[in-house]
């Protein structure tokens, strides 16, 4: 196995400081978010039963028939966010708590948490 850079393990124990204090029961879940260069997937999990609800990423089948959204990658996560939301109202889930996953709220996560707002998710 290779290195593991230094970026990575600062944000392995960000993401670990964040999940000490936050944890999703079955009435209000975690949305967990994980950004790679190219792509972004969020999922909304039960940390009680170790099971994931709804997920949605800027790979899947209802967000590549958009086709070229306006903003790029940041559009594409608002699109993500809104996604997610319509698919947790259709399971009845209306409040989360958000997980950033030791990435800043800033650019795509805080796009992806918009859309996830205006699709009707609180928290």
């Amino acid at each position: 196995m290779g290195k593991t850079s230094p970026k990575l393990l600062a944000r392995r124990r960000r993401r670990m400081r964040i999940r000490k204090k936050i944890s999703g029961t079955a009435d209000r879940p975690r949305l967990s978010v994980f950004r790679s260069n190219r792509h972004i997937v969020a999922q909304i999990v039960d940390d009680e039963s170790g099971s994931t609800l709804v997920a949605a990423s800027s790979f899947s089948s209802e967000i590549k028939d958009l086709g070229k959204v306006e903003g790029g990658k940041t559009g594409m996560a608002a699109e993500v966010g809104k996604l997610l939301a319509s698919k947790a109202k259709a399971k009845g889930i209306e409040k989360v708590i958000f997980d950033r996953g030791g990435y800043k709220y800033h650019g795509r996560v805080k796009a992806l948490a918009d859309g996830a707002r205006e699709g009707g998710l609180k928290f």
